[in-house]
């Protein structure tokens, strides 16, 4: 798949606290070792959510445990009571919010990773056997562009066209932005099944991901006219159907949880795009192993 690149964000606040790696040996430190590691996740959010299906495509229950937190934090910040233990021992002094996503390391009582894209590689290269191969050899910068497309074009575009403080020029520049990216997808997932090679990757989880938080999330913001060309991409929305169908998808499609962390972090206006539902996420929701 052809894919612009994006230049990567560079503001310091929007970089992960904590990039550490699982390696393949001792030396590494943070060797590969089952249930040595545990992921602390709300699938509520989109890069919890992104690491809970990975986790489940993999089928790595016994091998990396998984302790869920609720939806919306419970810390004025954005952070969670629960992980402060763990960023406290991390980092001398951390000041920041105690915020998840997070991979620890049970030994250690520390963080190894708050950045979401490293853990789910780091999980399919030392945990995942190969089954299903998200990553596939010589498609990393692929998948790598995909997941900067859907970042920039489809998320952050949505979000600035729905913001009540933007004026009609960077209104319609940001849905430009959109447009142009759901129709690049659009075309590759009209002449194939997958976005890269001829099976499932990690870059159709990303794109599920971000359809789930358009539809869910950045669609109460948008006028109907919007939301309508959004929906008028049938083979990105069939993709998206077809995944919420396959239970590791299914599994974490927490819709309630998902209402109330928008609802509690959001501070923008509804739009009439509200009212224009693309997908019927509840029915894939009910029907969750």
């Amino acid at each position: 798949m052809s894919v612009t690149p994006l230049a990567p964000a560079t503001s310091a606040s929007s970089a992960p606290a904590f990039r550490g790696r699982i390696g393949r040996d001792a030396r590494s430190g943070h060797y590969a070792v089952p249930r040595r590691y545990r992921l602390h996740l709300s699938p509520a959010c989109p890069n919890g959510l992104r690491i809970a299906v990975v986790h489940s495509l993999l089928g790595l229950t016994d091998v990396c445990p998984v302790t869920v937190l609720d939806a919306v934090p419970d810390c004025s910040d954005g952070g969670y009571s629960a992980l402060r233990p763990l960023y406290d021992a991390s980092a001398h002094r951390y000041a920041g919010a105690a915020a998840g996503p997070v991979l620890s390391d049970d030994w250690s009582g520390r963080i190894v990773s708050t950045h979401a894209p490293d853990v789910t590689r780091d999980l399919a290269r030392h945990f995942g056997g190969g089954r299903p191969a998200l990553y596939p050899c010589g498609a990393e910068t692929e998948i790598h562009s995909v997941e900067r497309l859907c970042a920039r074009g489809v998320d952050a575009a949505a979000q600035r066209a729905g913001r009540a403080d933007v004026d009609a020029t960077v209104r319609a520049a940001a849905l430009d932005t959109l447009f142009a990216t759901l129709g690049s997808l659009e075309r590759r997932l009209a002449a194939h099944d997958y976005l890269v090679g001829d099976q499932l990757t990690a870059a159709d989880v990303e794109l599920w991901v971000t359809l789930v938080q358009l539809d869910t999330v950045h669609r109460h913001h948008l006028d109907a006219a919007a939301v309508h060309r959004v929906a008028d991409h049938p083979a990105l929305w069939a993709h998206a159907r077809h995944l919420a169908a396959h239970p590791a998808f299914a599994a974490h499609l927490d819709l309630d949880g998902i209402a109330r962390r928008h609802h509690a972090r959001c501070r923008g206006l509804e739009a009439a795009g509200a009212a224009v539902q693309i997908l019927d996420w509840a029915a894939h929701a009910a029907r969750r192993p």
